[in-house]
């Protein structure tokens, strides 16, 4: 991870959700469940979320898992104690957090995106690995591999009972021999007396081949193995999964 959280995780986190709503995250939650379940069976029941962000995964997940929620912002976990207040949250750094219990299933979306250097993404995985059982899984969902990144631009925002966001979002590699890449996000946001202010926010995001993620994992000791990740809004073949289950023995 580099340097300090972006603007998004800390002071601008109560418009997270203006960003990205949990109701975006039905299908993408979907996709986690079964591919859990698909690789270490149906017996998977407690579940650790390695940077948990605002929620949105574990709203739809919690039917399925008892969840333990982890991220290294406090305010982001205060997001998502807004919408998932049954659920436990625990502030901790994915490449340190040591809880001293293990869980059916350890899942990372995409905050490992922000881990930017090798040995942050072995770090993350030995975390994973010290609280995955025996015969668990671990699933990591990062947004880009080397091998698909594709620069973009998107927008988007929604409106709340209280104010609104919309954003501008630009992804790019000004290194390609590098293992990062930016994202620059422009927020503009109205508050509930109609003025709007603008913010600008820069994402360093770490950008690993295929094969780093996957020696990473069995370097630990996983059975690892990437699977398509499956979307109606994703080209299929642009990004995949990486899955991990610990030997039972």
């Amino acid at each position: 991870m580099s340097g300090e959280l972006p603007k998004l995780y800390g002071g601008l986190a109560g418009w997270f959700h203006l960003l990205t709503s949990p109701e975006e995250y039905v299908e993408e939650a979907e996709f986690y469940t079964h591919a859990i379940w698909s690789a270490g069976g149906l017996t998977a029941k407690t579940l650790l979320e390695l940077g948990c962000g605002g929620g949105n995964n574990a709203s739809h997940m919690k039917g399925s898992f008892r969840l333990t929620l982890t991220d290294v912002s406090p305010d982001m976990l205060s997001v998502s104690r807004s919408i998932n207040p049954e659920c436990e949250h625990i502030l901790g750094d994915m490449r340190t957090l040591r809880l001293g219990r293990t869980f059916d299933a350890v899942f990372a979306h995409d905050a490992v995106s922000y881990l930017t250097s090798r040995q942050d993404l072995a770090r993350m995985v030995e975390t994973a690995w010290l609280h995955c059982r025996p015969g668990g899984v671990a699933l990591f969902a990062p947004d880009y591999l080397r091998e698909t990144f594709r620069a973009s631009t998107s927008h988007g925002g929604h409106d709340g009972q209280t104010g609104a966001m919309r954003y501008l979002e630009w992804t790019w590699d000004p290194d390609p021999t590098d293992e990062v890449y930016l994202t620059d996000m422009v927020y503009m946001l109205r508050d509930e007396t109609g003025n709007v202010r603008v913010e600008v926010d820069r994402h360093h995001l770490g950008l690993f081949r295929r094969s780093d993620w996957l020696d990473a994992m069995k370097d630990i000791g996983f059975r690892a193995t990437s699977i398509p990740f499956e979307h109606s809004e994703v080209e299929a073949g642009t990004s995949e999964v990486f899955l991990g289950l610990k030997p039972s023995g």
